[in-house]
């Protein structure tokens, strides 16, 4: 509202339809890369840079319109609500990766092994055994060493790099929670330094995430196509993975952002939101950690 009492209304942008086309297009070519198709990295790339041009600009035209105080309240209560039902989309994104894992370890694996209403014969998988995590799959345990799809030779032990990543993102949430108490307190120079501890962690982790990859690939047998352990392995800790990287690139924009003059004790919702999804990623690796390494 402006000093008259007049309220401004943003123009009507074109960003949204644009930035869905941007992502229609980075997945489209993600699926002709996937396919074999040798436009694929091409469409692909492009769409992705397409699609963070359109949000660069458009969180670029929001933080203008916040810092010249065009933002009403009501604005910024839609702001408040549109992170979080965007959270509860992940929640329920991970929620059908973790739903997938329940349903393979209590019910298709016993079905598979001769349990239950929906069993199927044991004898056409001659020394198929049903437990979990598979490391004989039943197209291995029939043909061999012909089988198409094998399990994994090892899996990765809990208290190796996963409990060393756990500890990583537990104590971020830790530095980030330090940093939005200095930052409310206008404590600019802690800000700064708990946001910058935070990143090192960040890093850290996807650092150890793909050192962990590197050993499962070349070590231990544990890839995309060992099995459904494989997959759902690397799904729903490449898909965490993925956030991680999204949530440390958020985090330094914020920085950024910071160091330009652009956050207020009391009008920082760009770090708020920014700091609510990095406790949601922590979250969501505890259950990884639990469900994945711990509980196998």
């Amino acid at each position: 509202m402006s000093a008259e009492g007049t309220y401004y209304v943003p123009e009507q942008s074109k960003l949204p339809i644009l930035a869905s086309l941007a992502l229609f297009l980075t997945v489209f070519g993600a699926g002709l890369w996937l396919n074999g198709s040798s436009n694929g990295p091409w469409v692909f790339a492009f769409g992705g840079l397409f699609f963070s041009g359109v949000l660069y600009s458009w969180f670029a035209t929001a933080a203008r319109e916040n810092l010249a105080g065009m933002n009403s309240a009501q604005l910024k209560r839609s702001y408040v609500w549109g992170m979080g039902w965007f959270i509860f989309s992940e929640v329920m994104f991970f929620a059908a990766f973790f739903g997938a894992l329940f349903y393979v370890r209590a019910f298709a694996l016993p079905w598979l092994g001769g349990e239950g209403d929906k069993a199927v014969t044991n004898e056409l998988w001659n020394g198929f055994q049903a437990t979990w995590p598979l490391m004989v799959t039943p197209d291995q345990a029939a043909n061999g060493d012909s089988a198409m799809f094998k399990g994994p030779g090892e899996v990765i032990p809990w208290n190796g790099l996963p409990l060393l990543n756990t500890i990583l993102l537990l104590l971020s949430s830790v530095t980030v929670h330090f940093a939005h108490h200095a930052l409310k307190h206008d404590q600019r120079k802690k800000f700064h330094n708990w946001l910058i501890a935070t990143l090192i962690l960040g890093v850290a982790f996807l650092f150890f995430q793909a050192e962990e990859y590197w050993v499962a690939y070349t070590q231990l047998g544990l890839t995309l196509e060992s099995g459904i352990y494989g997959s759902t392995f690397f799904l729903l800790t490449g898909f965490h993975g993925l956030h991680v990287t999204l949530g440390t690139f958020m985090l330094f924009v914020q920085l950024v952002r910071s160091y330009r003059g652009h956050f207020k004790a009391d009008d920082h919702f760009g770090f708020e939101a920014s700091s609510w999804y990095w406790h949601f990623v922590d979250v969501v690796w505890v259950g990884l950690f639990i469900f994945v390494y711990v509980l196998v």
